[in-house]
This record gives C-alpha cells, sequence and structure tokens, in this order.
C-alpha cells in the first residue's frame, strides 16, 4: 500500500516525459515548416519589388509597395526566430520558449497586416489605376522631371506588348505627343513591335501594339494576380503560426510542471 503514491508519482513522471518528448518533436517539424515558409514570404515580398519596381511610378498608393516590404521584414523575422525556435527546443529553456512564442505573435500581427493591406489595395486597384494611368499618360510622360514615370511606361508598354491606356489613340491627348519634343510620333517609340529611333512616327498596326490594346487591363490583371498571392502567402503563413503558438503554449506549461 504503501508504494503506491510513490509508483503513481513515477507513473505521472514518466508521463510527462513522453508528452514533453512528444511536443518537442511537434514543434520542431512545425518549426522547419515555419523557417520554410519564412524564406517563401521572403522571396515572394523581393520577387514582387524586383518585377514590379519598373511599375510603381504609374499607381498612385504606395500601399502595393508598403505590403511587399512588410512581407520582406516579416520573412526575415520568421527566418531568425526560426533559429531561436530551435535552440528553444532543443535546450527547453522557458524563457526561450517564451521569447519564441512573442516573436511568434508579433510575426502573425505583421503578416495579417500585410495580407489584409493587399486584400484591400487588391479591391480598389481597377479604380486607381483607370484614374491614375490615362492622368499619367496625358500629363506626366517624357516631361521635364518625370524620367522615372516615362521610364516606366517605357517598361510596361514593351513588357505587356500595349500601347496606351485603353488604346494606341489614347497618346493622341498626351502632352508630349502634342510638343516639339515629339519630333512628329504619334506615339512613344516604347509603342512598337520593334524598338528603334522615332518609330513611333508609323502608328500602323504592323508597326506598334494597335489591335493587343491598351496597358489598363494587362496591368490590372498582373497586379491582381500578385496581390492575391502576396495576401495568400501572408495569411497563410500567419494562419500556421497559431499551431505554433499553442504548441509552443503546450510546452511551456508542461515545462513548468514537470521542474516544479
Amino acid at each position: 500500500m504503501g508504494a503506491g503514491p510513490a509508483a503513481m508519482a513515477h507513473y505521472k513522471t514518466e508521463q510527462d516525459d513522453w508528452l514533453i518528448i512528444y511536443l518537442k518533436y511537434l514543434l520542431f517539424v512545425f518549426n522547419f515548416f515555419f523557417w520554410v515558409g519564412g524564406a517563401a514570404v521572403l522571396a515572394v515580398g523581393i520577387w514582387t519589388l524586383v518585377e514590379k519596381s519598373g511599375y510603381l511610378s504609374v499607381l498612385a498608393s504606395s500601399t502595393f509597395a508598403a505590403s511587399a516590404y512588410i512581407l520582406i521584414f516579416a520573412g526575415v523575422l520568421v527566418m531568425v526566430t526560426g533559429f531561436l525556435g530551435f535552440g528553444a527546443i532543443l535546450r527547453e529553456q522557458k524563457g526561450c520558449l517564451s521569447t519564441y512564442f512573442c516573436l511568434l505573435l508579433v510575426i502573425f500581427l505583421v503578416e495579417l497586416v500585410a495580407g489584409v493591406l493587399a486584400h484591400v489595395y487588391y479591391q480598389r486597384l481597377s479604380d486607381e489605376l483607370k484614374q491614375h494611368l490615362n492622368r499619367t499618360l496625358a500629363e506626366n510622360y517624357g516631361q521635364p522631371g518625370a524620367t522615372q514615370i516615362t521610364a516606366s511606361v517605357d517598361r510596361l508598354q514593351q513588357d505587356f506588348k500595349c500601347c496606351g491606356s485603353n488604346s494606341s489613340a489614347d497618346w493622341q491627348h498626351s502632352t508630349y505627343i502634342l510638343s516639339r519634343e515629339a519630333e512628329g510620333r504619334q506615339v512613344p517609340d516604347s509603342c512598337c513591335k520593334t524598338v528603334v529611333a522615332r518609330c513611333g512616327q508609323r502608328a500602323h498596326p504592323s508597326n506598334i501594339y494597335k489591335v493587343e490594346g491598351g496597358c489598363l487591363t494587362k496591368l490590372e490583371q498582373f497586379l491582381a494576380d500578385h496581390l492575391l498571392l502576396m495576401g495568400a502567402v501572408g495569411i497563410g503563413v500567419a494562419c500556421l503560426q497559431i499551431c505554433g503558438m499553442v504548441l509552443t503554449c503546450c510546452l511551456h506549461q508542461r515545462l513548468q510542471r514537470h521542474f516544479y
């Protein structure tokens, strides 16, 4: 009879040990996928900025760029936190686990904000592009002090094989085309299928992107696809972190019971 409580205590200690090991393995697996997810978030953020850097000048809002920078920041933080997580799990230190949990919470909020920003901007993307792209082509292209905007529009038209906002006719109202600097061009040279000096003087479908349509629809679809990807990655990894926070709390609680 006297050995009963001691046996029960021994059994409970073994059970706690088994649960701690089980939780450690689960958290270790989660942390690996979490680290890989951080690398993916970082890659998407950098890729977005690199791919879109030439188009950002034609966007009225900085929300698109802000979402990408937030994802980059979150991705770096995730990878650093991942290394800390591996150390905390192996050492079984409650202080490290608490720090790991706090960092997971911060990253969760950061990525959630990035995902929400991308979704909100996606909702008003069409209206912004319609209002801003027409004005940019008509008033800013080719003007002194607007070198970056001019380069962005040129790259946009070449990359998407398009001319004008809705069609090549949009350029007829452009300040640049109506000026002496245009040298008789009907459209900018970037509208040409093969870009050579003053090729924009001949606005024939065989020479320029006339029948292919304007840039508005193509740019809108391109940005929308990437915003959805940014939002999906941000919110997806943020939801994954909830599992990590739950596992961290469970392991922290078990360690506290085990040592006290």
